[in-house]
């Protein structure tokens, strides 16, 4: 196994869905050292394996369990953005943490963790894949593609777990560009996110429906908008093309929460589009009409998001 500093890599996943499930299941089997952060009323009956169905395979893998972030090189931080706040109240010892990785949906949250953990700490990252927690430490993966990217300052560190990631399936890549590497994956899920949840259908679904269709791809342009008025290199026309090619079947995370009754992440996710449009003055009607829909659908104020 891959050393920095001539130490074996110590992980810590604080989050344990559906995306940190799958990659400390992924850690874990490559031979790492993973601990999961769980609440402390579940610690002592937490399976000490995880179990993950994938098209990459099928896998038990040896964990520790702990209600508290050890000591450790890097800390996947891969809570719900309605649940951020809570969670970090689990670092109780930020300065035994080498380096921080959020996988959360949207943008803000990095400003957040930086403003209190320091810009050298946080380094961020995206994943995008359907991978669902399904009980207690068993997981599935249910896209065909699992896509890890990372900021390109995290390389030194994070070179030996992505290449582990990359032998399993993953595919990943580090980019130089902050507002590319966030906008870019925004581009695609809000879009996704917004229209599975505000139809109640999948992704085939939303295609095949000539209204859905039209307020999805419109949100594509929208976003792609504001993302490139941030700074982002992000083109409506090769997010379009992405989307016609994912399987059919794919129901956003934002999706399932609804349907179980639990807040989406609508601030997260549409939050930095509206806000952005206000900001550079681009009108983003299509991602108001889908953000509405899903207020609705969740029962949520319509002044939720500022």
């Amino acid at each position: 196994m891959a050393e920095i500093d001539s130490k074996p890599l110590k992980h810590a996943i604080l989050g344990v869905g559906g995306v940190g499930g799958l990659i400390g299941a992924c850690l874990a089997h490559a031979g790492a050292s993973v601990t999961l952060i769980v609440r402390t009323e579940t610690l002592k009956q937490y399976p000490r394996q995880l179990h993950l169905e994938s098209p990459f395979g099928s896998f038990s893998a040896e964990v520790a369990v702990a209600d508290k972030v050890p000591q450790a090189d890097i800390l996947w931080l891969t809570v719900k953005a309605t649940q951020l706040n809570a969670a970090l109240t689990s670092i109780t010892n930020p300065d035994g943490v080498r380096a921080i990785v959020p996988l959360l949906n949207g943008i803000d949250h990095v400003a957040l963790l930086r403003a209190r953990y320091g810009d050298d700490r946080v380094i961020p990252a995206t994943f995008a894949g359907e991978t669902e927690r399904v009980a207690p430490a068993h997981i599935v993966h249910r896209s065909p593609f699992a896509h890890l990217n990372v900021l390109s300052s995290g390389h030194e560190l994070l070179a030996a777990p992505v290449d582990q990631f990359q032998r399993l399936g993953f595919q990943c890549r580090f980019i130089d560009d902050e507002p590319t590497l966030m906008w870019g994956k925004l581009v695609f899920l809000a879009p996704f996110a917004l229209s599975t949840t505000a139809a109640d259908k999948s992704v085939g679904e939303i295609l095949a429906d000539p209204r859905w269709r039209v307020l999805a791809e419109a949100c594509v342009r929208e976003t792609c908008a504001v993302g490139v008025a941030e700074g982002a290199r992000v083109s409506a026309e090769k997010v379009l093309s992405g989307v016609a090619m994912m399987p059919g079947a794919m129901r956003s995370s934002m999706q399932k929460d609804v349907d179980r009754g639990n807040p989406p992440e609508l601030d997260a996710i549409a939050g930095p589009i509206l806000r952005g449009g206000k900001k550079h003055g681009i009108d983003v009607p299509a991602t108001l009409e889908l953000a509405g829909v899903v207020e609705r659908r969740a029962g949520l104020s319509a002044t939720r998001i500022a």
